[in-house]
């Protein structure tokens, strides 16, 4: 027949001081062990005294409960005498406590003022650019290498991702810069037409579109698709250790994975913002024979006379310039990840939000220049 087990692992007699522990001390039954030592009421002065003679069972976790228990007591001014414990039990306790007593207590946790916090920030954010710069100090030279050995060009995966980054961005990018023209065009005509100044809907639009919005949404719309992507295949390559073999078979990872990608968007980037332009000005063409009557044939003629090449030109001379950016800091977030998926997620996230800040501070910086040079 199986022995019952007791009801209860502690029952303390109030008669005679006796704190009886009783079942089995081990791991399994840790948490229930605790919430009866809780719940026992204790004298406030005095002897107690912890009989283990009917415990079954006790390994190191029991102990450590038992003796935990009887260190908070004893702060309390009682104390505690054993009886009835086996001679393997006591050896435990023993050693149990001689390990609480050699215990060292964890450091105290310091947390940061907001100044101390705003400084550790800034450090980490000239480490980076540190790093950034290196990065690209390092492909540079890479770059000048393989331009003086014009047979290490990959131009296969410079295609290839003229493929994946422009190509395939055709249809969402002539979606999106077609109804940023009709919002633009909406916007203007509700003004415009309470001034009788209808046409002059041809010209804002033809600047507005051309120097700003065709370049500016185009590349934002690149740096949440290719920049990403691109940060997210190279940290699952250097995860897998692809980027490590690499450098093993002599082969840098800058001629194989970095070059082309950096080439292939700064071929892409400008060819998708001239696609923008097209149909950033379709729809607001549309917007204008709508609200204004404006006739396809009056809005095309208008533009050829009143929109000059320059603001053409100034837009897609910043395409070139978004794509370097939208590239590198692509691929340094990759380079930069370490040996978890989350980083990769942490680095995708940072490579497309630092690529926007930065596409949108390099656009302000044009139009102070541009201004200062009246173009």
């Amino acid at each position: 027949m199986m022995k019952a087990k007791p009801h209860g692992f502690v029952k303390f007699d109030p008669q005679t001081r006796q704190l009886i522990c009783q079942g089995e001390w081990d791991l399994a039954n840790v948490n229930i062990i605790q919430q009866e030592l809780k719940k026992i009421s204790l004298p406030s002065s005095g002897d107690v005294l912890v009989d283990g003679a009917s415990i079954t069972k006790m390994d190191s976790s029991g102990a450590c409960i038992l003796s935990d228990w009887m260190n908070q007591i004893s702060k309390k001014g009682l104390k505690i005498h054993l009886q009835n414990f086996s001679e393997k039990h006591n050896k435990l306790l023993a050693l149990i406590e001689k390990q609480i007593a050699h215990r060292k207590p964890l450091p105290p946790i310091h947390y940061l003022g907001p100044i101390p916090k705003l400084g550790k920030m800034t450090m980490g954010i000239i480490d980076e650019v540190m790093e950034y710069l290196s990065f690209i100090g390092k492909l540079t030279m890479e770059f000048l290498r393989i331009i003086a050995r014009p047979t290490h060009i990959r131009w296969r995966a410079i295609v290839n991702i003229i493929d994946l980054s422009g190509f395939d961005a055709l249809p969402i990018i002539a979606l999106l810069s077609f109804m940023i023209g009709i919002v633009i065009a909406y916007q203007m005509a509700l003004q415009l037409r309470n001034y009788g100044a209808n046409i002059f809907i041809v010209d804002l639009l033809g600047l507005s579109v051309l120097r700003e919005f065709g370049p500016l949404i185009t590349a934002i719309m690149v740096a949440g698709r290719t920049g990403s992507a691109f940060t997210a295949q190279l940290g699952i390559m250097k995860i897998n250790q692809e980027i490590d073999a690499l450098d093993t078979m002599g082969v840098t990872p800058a001629e194989v994975l970095l070059l082309p990608r950096i080439l292939g968007l700064l071929i892409a980037l400008p060819l998708l913002t001239m696609w923008a332009n097209i149909f950033g000005v379709l729809g607001g063409m549309v917007m204008a024979n709508n609200m204004l009557d404006i006739s396809w044939h009056n809005f095309l003629i208008r533009f050829q006379e009143q929109i000059p090449l320059r603001a053409l030109i100034i837009g897609l001379g910043k395409a070139p310039v978004f794509a370097l950016i939208i590239s590198s800091i692509g691929c340094f977030e990759g380079m930069q990840v370490g040996g978890s998926a989350d980083s990769v997620g942490k680095k995708t996230t940072q490579s497309v939000v630092l690529s926007i800040f930065f596409i949108i501070i390099v656009d302000a910086i044009f139009s102070i220049i541009f201004s200062k040079f009246k173009l």
